[in-house]
């Protein structure tokens, strides 16, 4: 029996070690920095940033979804972009992942959301396959355009 439910601040070891584990699959541990103290005040600090709602088995976690509002112009509505959804390797297969993101695309219409949106590395065919599923368009006219370190704080001092 798997529940999905909000985290809460007592939570912040078990998210930072499946941000490891999703790290690690995605094989992008070299570029994981974020410590425990990050979660904690970006997630729980005086202005939250994110929200994470997490998969447990009985005492165990097992997955979770980070998610945040956006805002669509084009429907005049918020959104939730979802930036990691990760299950543990072994416990995958079992309705986990769809269970978080229908827990997601709950909290989604009850916010009055128009979309769900994330982005899914191309090589993933597990994932993109998961994702169709589901119901998802994988929208291969898009790209993701990114500004990080010296960039963007080039761009700040322009």
């Amino acid at each position: 029996m798997v529940r999905i439910a909000p985290a809460a601040e007592s939570d912040v070891p078990d998210i930072h070690a499946l941000i490891r584990a999703l790290a690690d699959y995605e094989r992008l541990a070299h570029h994981l920095v974020s410590t425990e103290a990050d979660l904690r005040r970006d997630l729980f600090g005086p202005r939250p940033y994110a929200e994470v709602i997490l998969a447990k088995s009985g005492e165990d976690t097992i997955g979770f979804a980070l998610f945040f509002h956006n805002y669509s112009t084009f429907l005049g509505r918020p959104g939730i972009y979802l930036e990691d959804l990760f299950v543990l390797p072994e416990r995958r297969g079992q309705g986990v992942g769809r269970a978080l993101l229908v827990a997601l695309a709950r909290i989604a219409t009850e916010r009055g959301c128009g979309r769900l949106e994330w982005s899914v590395l191309d090589w993933n065919d597990t994932a993109i396959g998961f994702y169709r599923r589901m119901g998802a368009d994988v929208m291969d006219d898009w790209r993701i355009c990114r500004l990080t370190g010296e960039a963007l704080a080039q761009v700040a001092r322009s």
